[in-house]
């Protein structure tokens, strides 16, 4: 995870402890993009709020709040294990048995590592090694 998700996420968690902070990643050094999710789904006031509770985060880069979408991002542990069975794609930071993407079913989601049934077969890849991965919309 992060430094920058870490930081948001300790904001967030005295002020709107249901928010989910899913990814935050710096976008061309110059843009925030923050994805939430929240039990009761993603609103435009949730986003604003989210927002306005980010004020030094705003003074250094211009911030994207957003819900996940069909194409959820998946950035911890947990987001894998909710989503076994799912199909999913996972981009590495170097290769990985040759290769950088693996798109397939999520089969397995330990604390180290999640197990994918890519199309050359099944492949595990610790989290230290994931740049970015996210659900695949059905």
């Amino acid at each position: 995870m992060s430094t920058i998700q870490a930081d948001i996420e300790a904001r967030l968690a005295q002020a709107e402890p249901d928010v989910e902070v899913l990814l935050a990643e710096v976008v061309g050094g110059k843009l925030v993009r923050l994805f939430i999710d929240h039990p009761d789904g993603v609103s435009l006031g949730l986003c604003e709020r989210v927002t306005n509770l980010l004020p030094e985060l705003r003074e250094r880069y211009s911030l994207e709040v957003s819900s996940p979408g069909t194409e959820r991002p998946l950035s911890k542990p947990e987001h894998f294990r909710r989503f076994v069975g799912r199909k999913a794609r996972v981009r590495t930071r170097g290769d990985h048995e040759g290769r950088k993407s693996f798109t397939g079913e999520l089969i397995d989601a330990s604390d180290a590592e999640v197990t994918v049934a890519a199309d050359t077969g099944v492949v595990s890849i610790p989290y230290a090694d994931i740049h970015r991965s996210n659900l695949l919309g059905d």
